[in-house]
């Protein structure tokens, strides 16, 4: 048997350089992590790139001045967020952690007046079935509320290490500057220091990364964005309006986190929340929560049609695998990663997913 050398050379070839894509795939995540500041501020970047053109065009000033006066105008609001929201999520995080055990009370005991309720006769459940679903609330609530408890711990130490929060933000306004006023120096230095072939290949798959990716980014935090100020400012008008809302802005971040969650979306949690709110007798604040969610749907539809330009080409059943995907690795932040990171690699293997991943790997042509 002739074994045609010429062939699995161009075989392993091509399997190398998957490997090394995905090697250096990880690396580049892991160092997006490190320097999260400067991701942060690229970020930032990317959504002030459209105002910075548009004053240029409109004034005719230089990019260094209209990247200044955005520069400022977006520092400004950044600090008043931030410093508004590290004291109010102290202080809702704080009350929350002290009632905890009276919430969880009180999901015991609605539970419990459910299953009371239920007719298991008519439902021919066993009898030892039955005995598990009594027995077994006690331990999910257990678990929810050390979950709960370590989250809210987990997230006073964060909003309480005020040098920490300082030296990040310090680091991501100068690099969000030197983005905005140096961008073309910047360009100019890393193709200056790369090899030109480098340049032309790198260039592209960046190229059409950044539009991909960058797009589908900026569309998502814009939505993401709207949810949560939609939903913060409808739940301070309830609470303002008297219903028991104790917690707006935990809650409304919640919503906003589960609203970046692709094929989820903020109903999963507010349907769920106003059927309780109907169960425990608050129906004007159950209705009142659909009324906000209705709201924020019609708002998120209107939006998304003009902020996302065209589908990223990812079937819905791929980014439920990558969300899973990333859940098991990574945790709850793996759910919002894992999507993004099936958008990168789709983009980098774009041809040998077009032409087939095994075909084009093992084809003998």
């Amino acid at each position: 048997m002739i074994i045609d050398m010429s062939y699995w050379t161009r075989v392993f070839s091509r399997i190398l350089y998957v490997i090394l894509i995905l090697i250096g795939l990880i690396i580049a995540l892991k160092l997006s992590v490190f320097y999260l500041p400067f991701l942060i501020a690229f970020i930032i970047y990317l959504i002030m790139e459209p105002a910075i053109k548009w004053i240029m065009k409109k004034t005719n000033l230089t990019r260094k001045t209209s990247s200044i006066a955005i520069f400022i105008i977006v520092s400004i609001v950044i600090l008043g967020l931030l410093t508004w929201i590290i004291f109010t999520l102290f202080s809702e995080a704080s009350n929350l952690l002290q009632d905890l055990n009276i919430y969880i009370e009180k999901a015991y005991n609605l539970f419990e007046n459910l299953l009371k309720n239920v007719d298991f006769g008519k439902i021919k459940l066993p009898d030892e079935i039955q005995g598990i679903l009594e027995n077994s609330t006690g331990d999910i609530l257990s678990t929810l509320s050390n979950w709960a408890r370590n989250f809210l711990n987990g997230l006073i130490d964060i909003v309480t290490s005020i040098p920490s929060i300082a030296i990040y933000f310090s680091i991501t306004v100068i690099a969000l500057y030197f983005l905005c006023v140096d961008k073309i120096y910047i360009l100019d230095q890393i193709e200056h220091h790369l090899p030109k072939t480098w340049v032309l290949r790198v260039g592209k798959h960046i190229k059409d990364l950044t539009k991909t990716l960058g797009g589908y980014l900026k569309a998502e935090a814009t939505l993401i964005l709207v949810s949560f100020i939609i939903s913060l400012i409808g739940l301070y008008i309830l609470k303002f309006m008297g219903f028991k809302l104790e917690f707006p802005l935990l809650i409304a971040l919640g919503i906003g986190f589960v609203d970046a969650l692709p094929i989820l979306g903020s109903g999963t949690v507010m349907i769920p929340w106003a059927i309780i709110c109907g169960i425990n007798g608050e129906i004007n604040l159950g209705i009142a929560i659909i009324i906000l969610l209705i709201i924020m749907s019609v708002v998120r539809q209107f939006l998304e049609p003009r902020l996302v330009s065209k589908n990223i080409g990812v079937h819905p059943l791929f980014t439920l695998i990558a969300m899973y995907t990333g859940f098991k690795f990574i945790g709850i932040m793996g759910m919002l990663l894992g999507p993004i990171i099936l958008i990168i690699l789709k983009n980098i293997f774009a041809t040998l997913i077009d032409g087939g991943v095994m075909k084009t790997i093992f084809d003998r042509r």
